[in-house]
């Protein structure tokens, strides 16, 4: 457990350091997840690209570490493909619902209009630039520490027995 612990933190730091650097929080919790655990593979890291902000920046959907995350349970523990008639894979949608039911909890709210206004007070038109920039301002390291926090609560689910 005690090393389940230390990788979760080491996630959690590396993610942060990637959304602070990088952006694009669903391509950073899926790469640190990559990088730390397995099971993701590049595609998945490109798929996400779009998921960001909400999808495609509209900021309507969920907050795309939230989102990255999903994508990482469901790497490990999603139905293939070739299963698609053979049920709904509980197992899978459980870790999901936990995974949104614990950041819904820790960050009061699920999408990226709902932490928007949450960690700076208004939401934002991601496609003007100069609100753009009143956000990346706004939120300080908030959306790198959230994305963070998904990675690692997601490594410790994977690592678990």
């Amino acid at each position: 457990m005690e090393g389940e612990g230390k990788l979760g933190q080491e996630a959690y730091e590396k993610a942060v350091r990637y959304e602070l650097d990088y952006g694009c929080c669903p391509q950073c919790v899926l790469a640190t997840v990559q990088e730390t655990v397995g099971i993701v593979d590049d595609q998945t890291i490109k798929a996400s690209h779009a998921l960001s902000g909400g999808g495609g920046l509209m900021g309507e959907g969920l907050c795309g570490a939230l989102t990255g995350g999903l994508m990482a349970l469901a790497s490990k523990y999603g139905r293939d493909r070739d299963k698609l008639d053979q049920g709904r894979y509980m197992n899978d949608f459980k870790k999901a619902k936990e995974l949104t039911e614990r950041f819904r909890a820790e960050f009061g709210g699920v999408s990226c209009r709902e932490l928007q206004q949450r960690f700076t007070g208004r939401t934002y038109d991601m496609w003007d630039a100069a609100q753009y920039k009143a956000f990346d301002e706004a939120r300080g390291n908030q959306c790198a520490h959230a994305t963070g926090t998904v990675t690692q609560w997601v490594v410790e689910i994977l690592k678990r027995p």
